[in-house]
Formats: C-alpha cells, structure tokens, sequence
C-alpha cells in the first residue's frame, strides 16, 4: 500500500493494526534501498514501512514487500518526526526498529534465527529496547565505487572501538548507560561534527505511550538506552551501515581529503553474525 504523506498513513488501519515486529526503512537517497528491504524482509520483521521521497523507484518484486510513505527524508529532525509519529501510533507493545537505506541489521545467530525470536526472549527477560552498535562499512576499493558502497567488497574495522561514561546534566554518570566510539566516525573525526560521533543507537524498542526519541537516538524513557538490565548482559544487536562511508565520499568538504578508507585494521566484512560476535560487536547476552 502506497501512502502520500506521512499523516496519511499514521491515520490508516495498516498503521494502527500493524504486526510487528515492524521495519522502518528510511531512505534518503536511492543506494541500496532494495538489498535493505530485502535483508528486512528476510530476517522476520512482518511489516516494512518505506519513508522516501517520490524519486526514489523500486522494483515490483521489492514494492510488494512494503508499505511505501511518501515523505522527505533529507529535512531537519526527520527521523524523529517519522519515528515518534509512527511509534506513537502502532499497537502498545510493538516491536518496532528503525533504519536507514544501505544499512543492515544483524544480531547472534540471525542466519538460523528470526527477529521475532530473539525479541520473544528479550521481552521474556524484561527488557523493551535494545542497544544497536553502527558498524561502518565500506568499499575497500573507492577507484570502484565512486560512493565507498560495495557489498561485494565490503570493509570494516576489527579494532578502535571504546566507550565512555554517559554523564547526566549535572556530571554524573548515567547507570548502565555508555557513549560508544569507533570506525569511520572515529578515524575520520574531523569531517564529523562532535554530536555525530557516538555509534550507538537504540534502534529496537517496544511501543508505549509518551515515548519519543531524540535527536542524539535515544529515547525519553531513560531505561530505554541501557546496554544491560541490573542482573546481567542481555543481547546486542550490530547494524552494518555504509550510511558514514557514503556521507564521507559524496560531501566536497571531505572527498577530496579521503583516498581509502581501509588502514591495516581493516578487514573483509563476511556477511555472517558470527564475524561480529567473534569481533565483540554484539553481545549473545543469555541466548544461545
């Protein structure tokens, strides 16, 4: 089902009767908007809602896979503005995540398991949002891929990843709360604005009323940005985004200043959960 405009489609049945887990797929240009959909699709989420412009063209095969939202993408505060309307108006208890076009998501054992699986055990174990580390990935030849986007040659980095402690307005730390850092935000710092840096994203959360998320991808609900419960580790998820490398390669203001992105801690990226758990880029938490 196509819908011409964001209200339009937060008013309609297909919103507020979907089942979930459901997909936001925002796309805000058109690489690789159909392999996202798909990787979506495949790994169990029951509903896609595509947010694109018009220009954006799908193949049938893929359009038929998801509910299309005509909306700009590119404008300031957009993804929370797609995010909240949506959230707020799913069924209470949703599973919903969000992402961007040429990003994937992956999570332990994704290959033999469905999304819904391993969010039935999440829940079990009272946790209603889950921590997503931003991996970036990238062409390891860029003399190829004019926009640092290869599946086929895909990098990324094995180490340079840390976290620090997330502080409260008054200095404190935040309890089970950390800021992530590594990748191309990290090796390529001065072309990213500080506020941009972070990797972390809590990108799968549970519906309820009065929650929104913020400009920064955590939400109001401070228990919703936690990594762990008080008890122990829980699962993690990666999303396997080339949405930096892109950004890097197309802005003027740094493509001229970047002629590889790869540097000897770069490896091939292998397409299997199994890389990302044996790198420490998620956590299995209690499932196994």
């Amino acid at each position: 089902m196509n819908f011409t405009s964001l209200n339009e489609a937060i008013r309609s049945d297909t919103i507020k009767a979907a089942k979930g887990p459901v997909a936001i797929v925002i796309a805000e240009d058109d690489v690789e908007v159909d392999t996202t959909i798909r990787h979506h699709a495949y790994s169990g989420f029951r509903t896609i809602l595509l947010v694109a412009p018009d220009e954006i063209d799908l193949p049938d095969s893929v359009a038929a896979m998801v509910h299309r939202i005509t909306h700009p993408t590119r404008d300031a505060n957009a993804t929370q503005t797609i995010v909240n309307k949506i959230a707020a108006s799913l069924p209470a208890k949703t599973w919903l995540y969000y992402c961007y076009n040429a990003e994937y998501l992956f999570f332990p054992y994704s290959e033999s398991r469905t999304i819904g699986e391993m969010l039935t055990f999440h829940a079990e174990e009272r946790r209603f949002a889950m921590l997503t580390y931003v991996i970036d990935v990238y062409a390891g030849e860029l003399n190829d891929a004019e926009n640092a986007v290869s599946l086929e040659d895909a990098h990324l980095d094995r180490s340079g990843y840390y976290a620090l402690a997330r502080q409260t307005d008054a200095g404190q730390p935040k309890e089970r709360q950390l800021d992530f850092y590594g990748g191309l935000r990290w090796r390529f710092e001065e072309h990213i604005s500080e506020e941009r840096r972070r990797i972390d994203r809590i990108a799968l959360v549970r519906t309820q009323p009065g929650i929104n998320l913020r400009a920064d991808h955590t939400w109001s609900d401070e228990e919703l940005n936690t990594f762990a419960c008080p008890w122990h580790n829980n699962l993690t998820a990666a999303i396997v985004s080339f949405r930096t490398a892109k950004a890097l390669r197309t802005n003027p203001a740094s493509r001229f200043d970047i002629d590889t992105f790869r540097w000897h801690n770069s490896t091939e990226f292998e397409w299997h959960s199994q890389q990302l758990l044996e790198l420490g880029l998620m956590e299995p938490g209690q499932w196994f």
